[in-house]
C-alpha cells in the first residue's frame, strides 16, 4: 500500500495553526458573533474609490492578477520616494515573511524574536528548519537592544521586530531604532515589521535608507487600508534583496482585483486620514469603557487597546471567554506577563457599545468563586 512520503521536517512538526478564525470559532459554538473586534481589522472599511474600482475590475475576473505587479509597485514607489526595484508586493505581510524564510533559512539557522510576538513568523520559520530564540519584553514593549543582543550571541539571520508591537500596540519612537542598528551583528537582516505604522504618533516610522541591506521593512494594505480580505502586502528594501524574492515567489499569487483595489486605496489618502481619526476615536472609547470598569489600558499606536485586567493569564482568559459567550470576538496575548491583558480593536460605535454592555458581566463572572 502507498502512503503519503512528508519530509522528516514536516512529520516533526505539530499539526497546528498560528490563529484560530473567527469563523472557526462560530462554527464550533454555533452562534454568531455579535461585535468582531479580535483579529485588528478595519471595521471602518475600505476606500469608497477602493470598493468601487474592485467591482469595476471583476468583469476582467478572468485574467491572472498582472505577475509583476507593475502599476501597484511605481505608485508605492512614488508614495515612498523610492524606484520600484526597491518594493516587492506579496500576498499580505503573511505571505512576504514566508518567502523571506524560505530565503534565509535553511535547517539549523537561528532566528531571534520576543516571546508573544507575532506567532505567523515563528510559524514560517518553524516550517523551514530554523531555530527560534524568544527574549521576553520589557515593560510590555518589544526590546530591540537585548533581542541584537541575542542575535550576536547566536549567529542569527534574521531578527523580528515589529514597530508598533502586535499585540501590545506599543511603540518605539523611529530614531530609537535606527540608533539601535548600530549593534546588528554582521550578515544579520532585521526584519522590520510596520503593519500598524499608520496608527503610529510623528517619528514612529525609523528615517532608515532605503538601500540599506540590513533591513527589510513589511507594510501592509490590511489594516488602515481597510483590505484585510484582499491580502496585499508589500517590503520595502535594498534591491538586491527586493530582486532575489522573484527567485521563489508564486508570480501569480495576487489576485488580480486586490491589486487594483489597493491601488485605488493608496491614491484615496483623504480617505485614510479619516480612518485615522476613526481609529483614534475609537482607542479613546476603549480606554474609557476599561475605566470605567475599573481596569487600565496601554497607550496605543495601533487600530487596537490591550487592556490590563489586574490579574494573571487566567483571569484574563476567564473575562475572555465571558466576552465571547456574550457575543464579542476578542483575543488576547500568548505568554506572561503581557497575558494579564485582552486585546480590543477599534470597533464601530454599535461594536463598542456591545463590548461595553458584556464587559461588566464578563468581569462579575470571571471574579465569582
Amino acid at each position: 500500500m502507498t502512503h503519503t512520503r512528508f519530509t522528516k521536517l514536516a512529520e516533526s512538526l505539530p499539526a497546528t495553526v498560528p490563529f484560530v478564525g473567527p469563523e472557526a470559532q462560530e462554527r464550533a459554538s454555533g452562534t454568531a458573533f455579535q461585535a468582531r473586534i479580535g483579529a485588528n481589522e478595519n471595521a471602518f472599511g475600505p476606500s469608497p474609490r477602493a470598493l468601487l474600482a474592485m467591482a469595476e475590475s471583476l468583469k476582467d475576473i478572468w485574467m491572472y492578477g498582472e505577475s509583476e505587479n507593475h502599476d501597484l509597485r511605481a505608485a508605492l514607489a512614488a508614495h515612498h520616494g523610492c524606484g520600484p526595484e526597491h518594493i516587492m508586493v506579496g500576498e499580505g505581510i503573511d505571505g512576504l515573511l514566508g518567502y523571506l524564510v524560505r530565503l534565509m533559512i535553511e535547517p539549523g539557522d537561528a532566528v531571534v524574536t520576543s516571546d508573544g510576538a507575532y506567532p505567523t513568523f515563528n510559524y514560517h520559520v518553524a516550517g523551514f528548519g530554523g531555530v527560534l530564540h524568544k527574549l521576553p519584553y520589557r515593560d510590555d514593549h518589544e526590546d530591540l537592544p537585548a533581542l541584537l543582543k541575542k542575535a550576536r550571541k547566536t549567529g542569527a539571520k534574521l531578527v523580528y521586530f515589529a514597530n508598533p508591537d502586535n499585540p501590545m500596540a506599543t511603540w518605539h519612537r523611529g530614531a530609537d531604532v535606527l540608533k539601535a542598528l548600530e549593534g546588528l551583528p554582521e550578515g544579520c537582516l532585521l526584519v522590520l515589521d510596520e503593519a500598524y505604522i499608520e496608527f503610529a504618533p510623528e517619528g514612529t516610522a525609523a528615517p532608515i535608507e532605503i538601500n540599506d541591506p540590513r533591513v527589510i521593512r513589511m507594510r501592509t494594505f490590511s489594516k488602515a487600508y481597510g483590505l484585510a480580505g484582499a491580502r496585499v502586502g508589500y517590503a520595502l528594501g535594498a534591491a538586491p534583496l527586493i530582486l532575489a524574492f522573484n527567485k521563489i515567489r508564486n508570480h501569480f499569487g495576487m489576485n488580480r482585483t486586490s491589486q487594483i483595489g489597493a491601488l485605488a486605496a493608496l491614491q484615496d489618502q483623504d480617505y485614510l486620514a479619516q480612518t485615522r481619526r476613526n481609529v483614534s476615536a475609537a482607542r479613546a472609547q476603549i480606554a474609557e469603557i476599561a475605566a470605567a470598569n475599573g481596569l487600565v489600558s496601554l497607550p496605543s499606536a495601533a487600530n487596537f487597546v490591550a487592556i490590563d485586567c489586574g490579574q494573571d493569564g487566567a483571569f484574563a482568559k476567564a473575562v475572555l471567554d465571558g466576552l465571547i459567550k456574550r457575543g464579542l470576538f476578542v483575543r488576547m496575548p500568548f505568554v506572561a506577563p503581557q497575558n494579564r491583558c485582552i486585546r480590543v480593536s477599534c470597533g464601530t460605535e454599535a461594536d463598542l457599545a456591545a463590548f461595553a454592555a458584556a464587559l461588566p458581566d464578563a468581569l462579575a463572572e470571571a471574579r465569582a468563586p
